[in-house]
């Protein structure tokens, strides 16, 4: 049987500095709903990668004594440390200083010229070199030192006058407007659409996208002076990643379209205006969704050196352990949303939820199988009302209701749901105390250790895309078979079998200790 394909990317890195919470959390988010797809049964390609080429890149590498390959080599090697040390599972890492990806650059450049959108002519206006990006007047203003700045990003722009290839994005303005209408869940989440469509709506301006100022990027076609705008590169791929133009391996006809592009909310334009307008122009499909997730802020303020409130990826990973800090970054943010973290409050959601609940659960019922049930599955008795109420809740009830959030990208209403059944079973052991059934019902006390080794069972099998070392160690502790871990294993059908042999019980998620500085913040 043919799996259905699913096609997930994050934005491509821009490789000015070193990775920050933002990339991680990025990167953590696209991983787990990869992983999740490949559990239930998809066949996924996960794209995540690095942006190298653009006047800010060049720039820097001088002020280092490095040419921009050599700096990019550098800061990418970071990148990758950073995927592997996150356990982030990609299919692809690619870089856009690859010779396909330059190759496929110069294609969809030729296939927009063909169509008759791209033309030369001089480009005056305010750009600004972080953001990569052209800015109206009406999306600027004038700080009190007389230095001219993004009203939403507050980066700096300068005044550019220089020859420049340009795309007829001002022809695509309705084409637009009516895709956004007839997909609306093209852009997500919704407020970002009304954004977008806003913007949209106020008429668009043709797009300089070239630039001779600087040689630091792809080479225009027939045109040695000009580089390439860095979105027409950087934007381009999500496509070259998977074989366009050539095709050679079937997988652009395979993916594509994309089934999100998971990136940050400040680059949501640039991948719902320019890119579904370069796709039309190049008679391309436009990928099926653009998810933009918020940002990570310590106290209501942004992470910055000068505030000190930094937190890398690095620190919290020294700090919490992989396996708890992606739970943490999942589920204490909700996507989409900007939220507030802190080690404070990302270990008090470790200990909650991680040691308290779901490791308590796992430890104390199988502590109490090793010691009263010969180290075995236990053979249940009948079974009560009370006990189908406790495994529908944790079968397929929890698997539909788990997926039905990741289809919108919730992933911390998913954890909210799985922490709910984990909550119901930590109720149902206390209310039927097996310890005390020990000494007056053992054939009771057996099928209420049965049904909660079937709910850790159940639990094990979904928190894999959250923390999935730790999650699968859960599952070898109740002795479920490396091939009986996807999601089609979750429910009655596949209960564990009584009388299987359990290894001795071993702790998973370790209580946080909170320093003495977070104790008192």
């Amino acid at each position: 049987m043919t799996k259905p394909h699913f096609y997930i990317t994050t934005a491509i890195s821009y490789v000015n500095g070193p990775p920050h919470l933002g990339h991680a959390y990025e990167a953590i988010g696209a991983d787990v709903m990869a992983r999740f797809k490949r559990l239930d049964g998809f066949d996924v390609y996960f794209l995540t990668g690095t942006d190298e080429h653009g006047q800010k890149v060049q720039k820097t590498a001088i002020t280092k004594g490095k040419t921009p390959q050599e700096f990019s080599d550098e800061i990418a090697s970071l990148f990758i440390q950073m995927c592997k040390d996150l356990d982030v599972t990609q299919d692809q890492f690619i870089r856009t200083t690859a010779e396909f990806h330059k190759a496929a650059c110069q294609a969809i450049w030729k296939q927009m010229e063909e169509a008759g959108d791209i033309y030369l002519n001089k480009y005056a206006g305010w750009y600004s070199e972080r953001d990569e990006a052209f800015y109206g007047e009406d999306e600027l203003e004038t700080r009190p030192d007389g230095k001219k700045v993004n009203k939403t990003t507050g980066t700096e722009v300068h005044w550019v006058e220089e020859e420049s290839y340009f795309f007829k994005l001002s022809e695509y303005t309705q084409k637009l407007l009516d895709y956004y209408e007839a997909h609306p869940e093209f852009i997500e989440p919704a407020f970002r659409r009304n954004e977008v469509v806003s913007f949209v709506k106020q008429g668009l301006k043709d797009l300089s996208i070239s630039r001779t100022s600087f040689d630091w990027g792809v080479k225009v076609p027939n045109a040695k002076d000009h580089i390439m705008y860095v979105w027409v590169d950087a934007l381009t791929n999500y496509i070259s990643a998977i074989g366009y133009p050539d095709d050679k391996d079937g997988n652009f006809k395979k993916y594509w379209p994309a089934d999100v592009h998971l990136i940050g909310k400040d680059i949501v334009r640039f991948h719902t205006v320019y890119w579904p307008a370069f796709l039309m122009s190049a008679k391309l499909p436009i990928p099926k969704r653009v998810f933009g997730h918020g940002f990570l802020m310590t106290r209501g303020e942004k992470m910055s050196k000068s505030l000190g409130n930094v937190i890398s990826p690095a620190s919290l990973i020294e700090r919490f352990g992989v396996e708890q800090a992606r739970y943490a970054l999942m589920r204490e943010v909700t996507f989409g949303q900007d939220g507030d973290i802190s080690y404070e409050l990302l270990g008090n959601r470790i200990n909650a939820e991680l040691a308290n609940n779901m490791g308590n659960l796992a430890q104390r019922t199988l502590s109490q199988i090793a010691k009263n049930c010969a180290g075995a599955v236990p053979q249940p008795g009948i079974l009560e009302d009370v006990d189908h109420q406790l495994l529908d809740k944790a079968g397929q009830a929890m698997l539909i209701a788990v997926r039905a959030e990741f289809e919108k990208l919730q992933f911390s209403k998913a954890l909210e749901e799985v922490v709910q059944v984990a909550n119901a079973a930590n109720l149902y052991i206390d209310a039927q105390a097996p310890w005390t059934l020990k000494k007056t019902n053992i054939e009771r006390m057996n099928t209420v250790l049965y049904v909660l080794a079937e709910v850790i069972r159940n639990l094990g099998v979904i928190l894999q895309p959250f923390t999935p070392k730790a999650a699968n160690k859960i599952l070898d502790q109740v002795a479920v078979a490396a091939d009986a871990r996807d999601f089609s294993f979750i429910g009655a059908t596949h209960a564990l079998q009584p009388g299987t042999a359990l290894p001795a019980p071993q702790g998973v998620f370790p209580r946080y200790e909170h320093p003495a500085e977070e104790k008192t913040a």
